[in-house]
């Protein structure tokens, strides 16, 4: 029988050489979107550069526009589109006309160890190792450039005939934030986003370069050095390999790898897995992966047969009592040492404001997210998180707890509902040192609330002096008992009875007993009932609640019912322990409070299909100041009332109608104090259509 020699015989030796001379800036192009027919060596390449530390190239090379398949009402229409009928030096088709196209890489792949280039040349080989293998594609980016060009020429137009003024945003105050010290898994993680790869990338500036044809002279002579230069075989040490350690690198012995165990992915809990731990790692990890779980749900996924006492035992030192259920511990979620995914913010700060969150939620169903953040002052993204882990939005009242109070487990376990109870009041003395607050400040109003009914702001004010009048004889009664005690002579005015009595809207400076439109103001004598004794708590709670309405709207002027609520509740956060006198304030004594301290309800015609809450349609605006700017701003209410959006040259036409000629310095003031400009048009403060 012959052997595999005789079989496969040796045709002929061919000596292999390895070339280094370019071995570091040798590329292999690709163009995969046309055929290997089909060469891009006879067009002209315009320009060329490279960003050689990501491998990037970009090639410009000229369209035959004078070829008859060339389409010159199509190329003139997309260089109308990009660059826009003037001409400027950063056009990007100078003729006009589409008469170039841009070739962008892709790296074909990131590993090129194996792939090299080879001549072959009297009977030797000549191998190259690639740097790169790059694949060219088109780039459209022109396109990119036409859409911003017809984004920039529809908001041209949508201005209308604005002026410039309302190009110009309005000064805002900002707030300076110092950053934390950054931690090395912060960093770590920072250093591989996505953001901070792209701003690497840009930061490497492109090397332009000259371009050869194919034929051209240096090409040729480029070419030279894809031939070793040194046929010493001593100097190819890399290609001087023993049998042994040739096939070594032809066949690498395979490592050993060890028999792990198939798991799940990382937020899938095998039960069967699970009820192999110990029990209070059972209780503990179902808990970190649940958040919030009656008692009964968890003795309902351990294991039958489970004492509950020592599940008790188990779960109080993972997890606390929240209206019954059992909601995991922060310090569980967010281990010591650990920070924010989100924003980088350190365990220890996530754990008290998640701690407030949670004791907000024993005293009440459901709390509003901007009153959370503004109080724990931690990112949007861990509030959100904070409350999505016990909580569900609903509409109109906030975030509510998850699950309903389990009072079965409270009325079972008295013992276990005292002691976490007693955790919390330890909970709570150290968030009220922490944030500054009190827990009166956050007491549920228990109260039950009427629905809420939409009323005018005639209406209301009309109602309001119903009531006045019907407590007129003990507010008379009241002023003259001051009037007895007082050295200073006051007059003495008739107070009239018709209900029908066309409202007075004149300043509040000539009105002897400081009444504004028939309701005594918030620095009248009516409404003082303190008779020189001291004030009763309601009244001094009545004076404040006026006395923040006159300070928010003159600085605000306009506001809509639900920024005045966010105002007022930020102002109850800010007072300190214990100085609240405000007891609970529906929304209707705040629109009472409004409609008597000298400002109007606007009737703003919202469209049909807005969006905005109820509390964001209910717009008051100032009504009275003193001033004689007081006539321009009920003016401006009063196109308001017409059409929630008005142009500035319809303000200035009205305005000019009304008092001649208005200086540019009084419509600027007048737009500045009452409202917000967007897309051309100006809107009182709070109706911009989100």
């Amino acid at each position: 029988m012959a052997s595999g020699d005789d079989d496969d015989p040796i045709i002929e030796e061919i000596d292999v050489y390895l070339a280094k001379s370019l071995a570091d800036k040798l590329y292999l192009f690709q163009y995969p979107v046309r055929p290997s027919t089909m060469t891009y060596d006879d067009v002209n390449h315009l320009s060329a550069k490279i960003k050689p530390k990501q491998q990037r190239v970009e090639l410009e090379m000229a369209i035959d526009a004078m070829s008859p398949n060339y389409c010159r009402s199509k190329g003139e229409q997309i260089a109308l589109n990009v660059d826009g009928t003037t001409y400027d030096e950063t056009n990007t088709y100078s003729a006009k006309m589409m008469d170039k196209q841009t070739f962008c890489s892709i790296q074909a792949t990131t590993n090129t160890s194996r792939y090299a280039a080879a001549v072959f040349r009297k009977g030797e080989l000549h191998v190259t190792p690639l740097t790169g293998i790059l694949q060219m594609r088109p780039s459209f980016s022109y396109l990119d450039k036409a859409d911003t060009k017809t984004r920039e020429r529809e908001a041209a137009n949508e201005g209308g005939d604005s002026s410039q003024d309302e190009a110009e945003e309005d000064a805002k105050a900002i707030t300076v934030r110092f950053a934390r010290p950054e931690s090395e898994q912060a960093r770590q993680r920072r250093i591989q986003s996505y953001e901070f790869l792209q701003k690497k990338q840009a930061e490497e500036p492109w090397v332009h370069l000259h371009y050869h044809g194919v034929k051209d002279g240096r090409s040729e002579h480029e070419r030279q050095y894809m031939f070793c230069q040194s046929v010493d075989a001593s100097e190819n040490s890399e290609l001087v390999k023993t049998p042994k350690e040739y096939l070594a690198m032809l066949m690498p012995p395979l490592a050993e790898e060890k028999v792990v165990k198939p798991v799940g992915p990382s937020n899938v809990l095998s039960m069967a897995q699970l009820r192999t731990l110990p029990l209070g790692e059972q209780v503990k990890t179902l808990m970190k992966n649940v958040k919030v779980m009656p008692f009964a749900n968890l003795m309902g996924l351990l294991a039958s047969g489970t004492d509950s006492t020592a599940t008790l035992r188990c779960i109080q030192q993972v997890a606390l009592l929240v209206q019954g259920n059992w909601v995991v511990k922060s310090d569980v979620l967010y281990p010591k040492n650990t920070c924010s995914p989100h924003s980088g913010v350190p365990a220890e700060v996530l754990c008290r404001g998640r701690d407030f969150v949670m004791w907000r939620f024993t005293l009440e169903r459901s709390v509003m997210r901007k009153e959370i953040a503004s109080i724990i002052k931690l990112p949007p993204e861990d509030v959100k998180e904070f409350l999505e882990h016990v909580a569900v939005p609903r509409v109109n009242r906030g975030w509510e707890f998850l699950l309903p109070t389990d009072g079965d487990f409270i009325k079972k376990h008295p013992d276990v509902a005292h002691r976490q109870h007693m955790l919390w009041l330890g909970i709570q003395s150290k968030l009220e040192k922490v944030f500054n607050f009190s827990k009166e400040d956050f007491m549920p109003k228990n109260s039950p609330q009427p629905e809420p009914v939409h009323v005018s702001g005639e209406q209301r004010l009309k109602m309001a002096q119903e009531r006045a009048q019907g407590n007129q004889s003990s507010l008379q009664k009241d002023l003259n008992a001051r009037r007895a005690g007082s050295s200073v002579h006051v007059k003495q005015e008739p107070l009239s009875d018709r209900e029908d009595e066309p409202m007075d809207t004149s300043s509040s400076s000539s009105i002897p007993n400081g009444s504004v439109n028939g309701y005594p103001s918030a620095t009248s004598p009516a409404l003082d009932h303190t008779n020189g004794n001291g004030g009763s708590p309601a009244n001094t709670a009545s004076l404040e609640l006026q006395d923040f309405v006159i300070k928010t709207f003159k600085k605000h002027f306009v506001l809509t019912l639900n920024e005045f609520k966010r105002l007022f509740n930020l102002h109850l956060a800010s007072m300190p322990v214990g100085r609240s006198v405000f007891p609970s304030i529906s929304d209707h004594m705040l629109q009472d409070a409004i409609l008597l301290c000298q400002c109007k309800q606007i009737m703003v015609p919202f469209p049909a299909q807005t969006t905005a809450a109820p509390d964001e349609q209910k717009v008051f605006g100032l009504w009275e100041t003193g001033e004689e700017f007081d006539k321009q701003r009920r003016l401006l209410y009063d196109l308001f009332t017409k059409n929630y959006k008005v142009r500035r040259n319809a303000i200035q036409t009205r305005l000019a109608q009304e008092f001649g000629d208005a200086p540019k310095a009084d419509v600027d003031r007048l737009l500045h104090e009452c409202c917000i400009s967007h897309a051309g048009m100006w809107y009182l403060k709070g109706t911009i259509p989100s």
